[in-house]
């Protein structure tokens, strides 16, 4: 089995399948057939654009409001993947959209946090040949209107939980003009001013423009990224400065940033010195895995063992932990 790491896994659109029907029966919700529940919660091949791939998450959503099943979701999640051969994963979610129910953002996190210390109890007590998975956190901020106060207590939480479970920050959410990441200069300003590290989403529903745009805010990573390809002049100075893109392949297709496997451009960053990684981005949501997304693309672009290696590598180099913990991972190659 190989060993993987993913660097972008959001935690609501990978709510494992068994977990949601769980959830349903503990909440005394009416059972749904196994067809109609995975139609909820997952895309069709039809999938318009990036804002319907973004209505799929409301359902998981829903069930993501209390403490106990914000831990149970964790601890599922990173059970299933263990099983897949991961030896790290950051997981993000935006702690501001669990907070329906009374709890606060900080509550939030650290009960995502108790999820993980459950699987490491669970990990260390199991007789799995699987080597060990580490897990963090990162904190989306979101492009919403009006949550100005919302991303700035985000952005308190996770200076508060840094590298005690939670080891940066993301901007996620509807990649538009109206939210253009240009707008978000102060909130990043203050997060770097905490010495936090983040990641951008940007360059996939809209083009290299707002790549840029994130590079101009000290992102040193970018949540997709995949269209840079588009530009020579980006992909220069992306090589130049060592950003690192986390590419998913299967949710760029869901999401209509191309419309064939075969055209994924994945090996060409590879080929010019870009820092790639390979991610699942919404296991649930996108009916996928990476242990899946690497078997995909052996199969349809060829993805060799060395530029497997290199992905490893990059998001090892990448990956937002500590020293000690990049040892380890470099220690499993």
């Amino acid at each position: 089995m190989r060993k993987l790491i993913d660097l972008h896994l959001h935690l609501d659109g990978s709510v494992p399948f068994s977990t949601i029907k769980k959830l349903i029966k503990e909440n005394n919700l009416p059972e749904m057939a196994d067809l109609s529940l995975r139609n909820k919660l997952s895309v069709s091949p039809n999938c318009h654009d990036l804002n319907e791939f973004l209505e799929k998450f409301a359902f998981p959503v829903s069930f993501m409001q209390t403490k106990e099943n914000l831990q149970m979701i964790v601890f599922d999640l990173l059970k299933e993947l263990k099983e897949q051969g991961l030896v790290y994963v950051e997981i993000r979610f935006a702690p501001q959209l669990h907070t329906q129910q009374g709890l606060s953002q900080a509550e939030v996190v650290r009960a995502a946090i108790n999820g993980i210390n459950q699987f490491l109890i669970y990990q260390k007590n199991s007789d799995s040949t699987h080597p060990d998975l580490h897990a963090n956190l990162l904190l989306c901020l979101m492009r919403l209107e009006n949550n100005e106060e919302e991303n700035v207590e985000t952005v308190k939480v996770c200076e508060e939980f840094l590298g005690r479970g939670v080891s940066g920050l993301d901007l996620a959410g509807e990649e538009s003009e109206r939210f253009a990441i240009k707008n978000y200069a102060g909130i990043f300003q203050f997060a770097q001013q905490m010495g936090i590290p983040y990641t951008i989403h940007a360059g996939e529903a809209m083009g290299p423009a707002s790549v840029k745009q994130a590079l101009n805010l000290g992102a040193k990573r970018i949540g997709h990224g995949i269209r840079s390809i588009e530009n020579t002049s980006l992909i220069n100075e992306i090589v130049q400065d060592n950003i690192t893109l986390e590419c998913c392949a299967t949710s760029n297709l869901n999401t209509k940033v191309f419309d064939q496997i075969d055209h994924y451009p994945i090996k060409s960053l590879l080929s010019q010195g870009v820092k790639a990684t390979l991610n699942s981005d919404d296991m649930t949501v996108c009916n996928t895995n990476l242990p899946n997304e690497y078997s995909m693309l052996e199969e349809k672009i060829n993805l060799s063992k060395s530029d497997e290696q290199k992905l490893f590598l990059n998001a090892i180099n990448a990956a937002f932990c500590s020293k000690k913990e990049k040892e380890r991972l470099l220690s499993l190659i």
